[in-house]
């Protein structure tokens, strides 16, 4: 914006705003949007991850149990999120959704780009590694989703462009690829706002460009997968998931995050420290390792054990105070893993202020939600930077990726079109501020809180 090469985006700061907000962990496509369209961190409402291992049997099919949201179990998404948090969709009628993986809510023709023949284009696209392609794919519905606005108006749009996600991991985030496919989400904006302003609507319109995740770049990859192989252990990852007697379901996603899911037979999670005679070995020997920074070591629903590689260990825990609302702490042990310092009883806001500056801003609060949910991993892995964990079976090699805690993956931007009244923090914040938008009210619980 501030070099000029996006126009419409740096018009839309002058008039409403620019801001820095955290998104969820973990930060990867798919499980990210539930803020912006359940007001909801992703663990909690189902989407533990683009990867994950069923382990109450409930969802995903016999006999390998697990879900992977790249390729066609995609079209899983709505039926895994939790039945009793609405989306925005749900909510707010008439709505359209493109390229969105979350459609709960939405009719057949209020999805743009969810039809077989455009499932097709987009396999092919992504398989043959064509990042160009990408780039054509956000062009067409870019210009769809303008049309559809100033043919209908819609109550509400949500809409997905992701070249400049698939051009970062094939190119390297600061390509000329990448600036390309932003130069698309400016044309999109240019043409709204241009039609808006133009039939009189654009004074009471709010337009919001936020992204999911950030990126960073990747110089190795560790293969996971082989790593907890080495250590003795029988394992089942994507694509491969039909094993024999599998001891360890490792489930990669973004590329720089994994949940591990240990003592694979039974149905009720196991937690910390009940595991440790068997397992603390794998932990150890993971720790041991340049690729992995945090490992994660849920031990209940409200309490977790965060180790960093040479840097001790630290627990956090989650409260709720005499109304309810959350409330954060985190304890230095063995060391400073998140180099915080103590944390007592903080609420979500004081929690965010305390480590926005951090190399782990918001850290406390993903940590917390993510692994107390029903469908994270006992061990959960956030890469060290220049890593990831994945190093077969892309269609083009990661030199660019996403899904861990660190600050370059977890701020994001927030570009408005008129001031927001508060201070925007959380992605999870988007969709209540839709809500008072929209004039909606409704009695379902939401992690975030309006910024309007």
């Amino acid at each position: 914006m501030d070099d000029g090469s996006l126009p419409a985006l740096a018009r839309l700061r002058a008039d409403g705003g620019s801001h820095v907000v955290t998104s969820a962990f973990p930060s990867v496509t798919g499980p990210a949007y539930a803020p912006f369209l359940l007001g909801r961190y992703p663990g909690p409402v189902g989407l533990p991850a683009l990867r994950w291992y069923d382990r109450a049997r409930t969802q995903a099919a016999f006999p390998h149990r697990t879900r992977s949201y790249v390729g066609h179990e995609m079209r899983h998404v709505d039926r895994d999120l939790d039945a009793g948090s609405p989306t925005l969709f749900e909510l707010a009628q008439p709505a359209i959704g493109a390229l969105s993986v979350i459609t709960r809510g939405l009719g057949r023709g209020q999805r743009l780009g969810n039809d077989l023949r455009f499932a097709v284009r987009a396999a092919r696209t992504h398989f043959s590694g064509n990042v160009e392609g990408w780039l054509a794919i956000d062009r067409s519905i870019g210009a769809e989703v303008a049309r559809r606005i100033r043919s209908e108006r819609p109550r509400f749009v949500f809409a997905a462009l992701t070249g400049i996600d698939k051009t970062s991991h094939a190119e390297g985030h600061d390509q000329g690829t990448v600036r390309a496919a932003m130069r698309i989400v400016d044309d999109v904006a240019a043409e709204i706002r241009h039609d808006a302003e133009r039939d009189g609507s654009w004074d009471r319109t709010h337009l919001w460009i936020v992204s999911d995740h950030g990126h960073s770049p990747v110089r190795e990859h560790e293969d996971l997968v082989r790593l907890v192989r080495s250590f003795g252990h029988r394992t089942m990852a994507h694509p491969w998931v039909l094993r024999v007697r599998p001891e360890v379901a490792v489930m990669v996603s973004g590329n720089a995050m994994a949940h591990l899911y240990l003592e694979l037979g039974s149905r009720e999670r196991p937690w910390w420290p009940a595991l440790a005679a068997r397992w603390q070995p794998l932990v150890d020997a993971l720790l041991e390792r340049p690729s992995v920074d945090i490992a994660l070591l849920p031990e209940s629903p409200t309490r977790c054990a965060v180790l960093g590689r040479g840097r001790g260990r630290a627990t956090i825990t989650l409260a709720t105070d005499h109304e309810g609302r959350p409330r954060y702490s985190y304890q230095p042990e063995t060391g400073d893993p998140l180099a915080l310092g103590v944390l007592r009883c903080a609420g979500a806001d004081e929690a965010w202020e305390a480590t926005i500056d951090s190399d782990y801003p918001d850290a406390i609060v993903q940590i917390a939600h993510l692994a107390g949910s029903a469908r994270a991993g006992e061990i959960v892995l956030s890469a060290s930077r220049e890593w990831d964990f994945r190093a077969r079976f892309e269609p083009i090699p990661h030199l660019s990726s996403h899904g861990a805690l660190h600050r370059e993956h977890m701020l994001v931007p927030l570009v408005m079109n008129q001031p927001a009244a508060g201070k925007p923090r959380r992605t999870v914040d988007v969709m209540p501020s839709a809500l008072d938008v929209l004039g909606i009210t409704t009695t379902a619980r939401f992690d975030g809180e309006s910024f309007l």
